[in-house]
């Protein structure tokens, strides 16, 4: 299922939006032990177009049998080594298989992701290429990463040998479905693991299909399992196995917290987690284009409904350039207002669902409570009459003490700060329970060296909001985790060094 690159405009996208239905071979159940299957005990859970209210699709809801049953087979695949013990390179053209298929349904993938969760189609395919680019890095990373001898003496040899951890669990979110999915499952498979993909509620379709692909492009037999479900239950159950040696999480920071105390409950599993976040982007009044830089700073926060991670929520702006600045972000918001998410020249699309909706709207309330100024947006809209969409929303006058300032919203409401000096500045950025991502703007070289080493972040973006690729590691500090996704670091991650001391004879 595709569509033609010169054809790619609102009506088609409709029309292939029409063709995607359980009627014409849409899966909606779980994957496991290499077969589609129901859940255990029959139960489902509707996945709802928030963009119209349509219910797309009755998915298996997975609990803790289905999780029982995925998790033998996949410590079966490892312990069979079909994967586990397989020749580096022939993984490699396994991955690179599946990378291919990705790219010739790439169309179906980001459709399936704009249905569910409501991004524009636009920038679903953008993050199709980037999961697609994540496998097919992770993949030619297997057959480079070496082993070591260690420096010994002429009677012995010392090895330090790579090995898969074992069964990984992936529990990814709603916001980035394919490309969050990517940046686990790719390092995880690579590295020799069996994979247990446990996708959002809110968005499992994508993932349903990623296991087709996979099968297709030959990973064994338990290797690679999808289980549909909530959080509280076959998350859980997968989080409280003692056959599951790794979790691997992006979510909110509760639940990576309960994450980890489940792993403390069972088997001391390793955990590795990307959660909240709250980034600061800075701007200092030597920069040379504002005009430009504002647009990069409504961009970081509008992106995705404001529905991301690393969103540049926080706004800090040197005071001798703040009014006008602030003026130039609300022009550069007004052009990206939420439309059709199947319209690929809509900038946002629709929240996620109800739930988020509601919780991003009390959050401005308390915004306009708190006696921040409200400069834009702030109330719900709809697209064609129906739909979960709020527009860009900007409050000025933030302070530190305000909710709005100082938590996840996770979505489209930019708090901007001012500041009179670069120590202010500082204080500012770092004074937050979060340290994924920050944004420095500035021409001075030398402040942009010594900020950049004093901001408490996983990730600095100097000039730029997130203009990354796959060679440089995503992850945060403080409680927005600890784990990297992207990069060789991730692939490191999913394995274990053994330790192999041989005594030889003089």
């Amino acid at each position: 299922m595709s569509l033609a690159s010169h054809s790619t405009t609102h009506a088609a996208w409709q029309a292939l939006a029409a063709e995607l239905t359980v009627e014409k071979g849409l899966e909606t159940r779980a994957f496991i032990d290499d077969a589609f299957v129901d859940a255990a005990d029959g139960a489902t859970l509707t996945t709802v177009n928030p963009a119209t209210g349509a219910a797309l699709a009755e998915v298996a809801s997975c609990d803790a049998a289905d999780a029982e049953v995925a998790v033998a087979a996949a410590r079966a695949a490892v312990d069979g080594g079909a994967w586990s013990r397989l020749a580096p390179g022939r993984r490699k053209a396994v991955l690179l298989k599946l990378a291919d298929l990705m790219a010739a349904h790439r169309h179906e993938l980001a459709l399936l992701d704009t249905l569910d969760m409501g991004k524009p189609v636009s920038s679903a395919l953008g993050d199709l290429a980037g999961a697609i680019g994540c496998l097919r890095y992770q993949a030619e990373c297997i057959d480079k990463l070496y082993g070591e001898v260690a420096p010994t003496g002429d009677n012995a040899l010392g090895l330090v040998l790579r090995e898969p951890l074992g069964v990984v669990a992936c529990i990814v979110p709603w916001n980035f479905p394919l490309m969050m999915t990517a940046w686990k499952i790719a390092p995880a498979l690579a590295a020799g693991n069996s994979v247990i993909l446990k996708p959002s509620e809110k968005s499992p379709l994508s993932a349903l299909r990623l296991a087709s692909l996979a099968q297709e492009a030959g990973l064994p037999r338990g290797v690679f399992q999808v289980l549909p479900g909530f959080g509280h239950t076959v998350g859980r159950a997968l989080a409280l196995s003692m056959e599951v040696d790794c979790l691997a999480f992006t979510g909110s920071t509760g639940v990576g917290k309960q994450l980890m105390q489940y792993a403390g409950q069972s088997n001391l599993k390793k955990v590795f987690l990307e959660c909240g976040g709250k980034s600061p982007n800075l701007v200092f009044a030597d920069c040379k284009d504002l005009d430009r830089v504002a647009k990069h700073a409504a961009a970081a926060i509008f992106h995705n409904q404001g529905e991301v991670c690393i969103a540049g929520s926080r706004l800090l702006v040197e005071n001798s350039i703040r009014e006008a600045f602030v003026d130039k972000v609300l022009a550069a918001a007004e052009a990206m207002q939420p439309g059709d998410p199947l319209d690929p020249a809509s900038f946002m699309g629709a929240m996620v669902d109800r739930a988020q909706h509601e919780r991003v709207l009390d959050y401005i309330r308390r915004g306009v409570e708190e006696g921040a100024t409200l400069r834009t947006g702030g109330e719900a809209t709809e697209v064609d009459g129906k739909g979960l969409f709020i527009p860009p929303t900007v409050f000025d006058g933030v302070t530190e003490t305000m909710a709005i300032g100082r938590e996840e919203i996770f979505g489209p409401v930019l708090a901007v700060f001012g500041f009179d000096s670069e120590e202010e500045a500082v204080r500012l950025a770092n004074d937050s329970d979060y340290g994924l991502a920050a944004g420095l703007w500035s021409q001075d070289i030398d402040r942009i060296m010594r900020i950049t080493r004093r901001l408490r972040s996983g990730q600095v973006f100097v000039n730029n909001w997130a203009d990354m690729d796959q060679t440089v590691p995503f992850g945060g500090v403080k409680q927005s985790g600890n784990g990297r996704d992207k990069s060789h670091h991730s692939l490191e991650e999913y394995s274990d060094l053994k330790s192999v001391w041989m005594t030889l004879a003089t």
